[in-house]
C-alpha cells in the first residue's frame, strides 16, 4: 500500500518529519512575539500566522499542513501555544477556532500554488499565493466561524475581522521575502515538474 506522498513522493522520510516538527516548533515560538499595534489602523498583530505563511512557502503543501496539524494536536493536548499562554481543547469551540482550523488549509494551499508555480515563482507571486492562501481562504473559513459561535450576523463578522487585514498584509510581505530567500538559498521544494518525473520513473530523489 502507498505510503503518504509529498511532493508525488511515496514515502513521508526522516527530513520531512524534521521539517514538519520544525515548522510546528516555529508557529509556536512566534506566540513569544507581543503584538504589534499598526499606528493609522490600531490593530494589534500577532505573529503566529506569519509562520503558517512560512510552512507552506517553505517546505510545501503536505509538509506545511501536517506541521500545522501537529502544532493543533498539541494545542489541543493542553499546552499553552497560542498568544497569552492559551491551549487546551476549548480554544477551538471560541471564536477564533475557525482560524485555528483554517491554517491548516491556509499552509496546504500556500503550498500547493508555490509548488505548481514553482519555475515562475518571484516575489509578487510569492506574496500573491500568501494573501490567497494566508488571507482570503483563511478569513473565508474563519469568518463564518466567528459569526456562528458570537451567534452575530456574517456580515458584522466579517466587518469586524477585516480590522486585521493590515497586519496580515505585512505578514505576507515579509513571508514572500523569505520564500524568495529560501529559494535562492537553500530550496526545500522541489519543483513539481521534476517530482511528477521521478514519480513516474521510480528514481530516488
Amino acid at each position: 500500500m502507498a505510503g503518504l506522498q509529498v511532493e508525488s513522493r511515496t514515502v513521508l522520510e526522516t527530513r520531512d518529519v524534521v521539517f514538519i516538527a520544525l515548522f510546528a516548533a516555529i508557529v509556536a515560538s512566534l506566540a513569544a512575539f507581543p503584538p504589534i499595534t499598526l499606528p493609522l489602523a490600531g490593530v494589534p498583530i500577532t505573529a503566529q500566522s506569519l509562520g503558517v505563511m512560512l510552512a507552506g512557502g517553505v517546505i510545501g503543501a503536505v509538509r506545511g499542513g501536517l506541521a500545522l496539524v501537529l502544532f493543533l494536536v498539541l494545542v489541543a493536548t493542553g499546552l499553552p501555544l497560542l498568544p497569552g499562554g492559551r491551549g487546551g481543547f476549548g480554544v477551538f469551540l471560541g471564536p477564533t477556532g475557525g482560524f485555528l482550523i483554517g491554517w491548516v488549509f491556509a499552509a496546504f494551499a500556500i503550498g500547493y500554488m508555490t509548488e505548481r508555480l514553482w519555475h515562475r515563482l518571484n516575489y509578487v507571486l510569492a506574496f500573491t499565493i500568501c494573501v490567497l492562501g494566508g488571507v482570503v481562504l483563511l478569513y473565508a473559513i474563519g469568518v463564518p466561524w466567528v459569526a456562528f459561535v458570537a451567534k452575530i450576523p456574517l456580515s458584522t463578522a466579517l466587518t469586524g475581522s477585516l480590522s486585521f487585514v493590515p497586519g496580515d498584509i505585512v505578514k505576507a510581505l515579509i513571508a514572500a521575502g523569505v520564500i524568495m530567500t529560501v529559494k535562492r538559498s537553500y530550496p526545500i521544494i522541489q519543483p513539481k515538474a521534476e517530482a511528477d518525473s521521478a514519480g513516474r520513473s521510480g528514481r530516488p530523489e
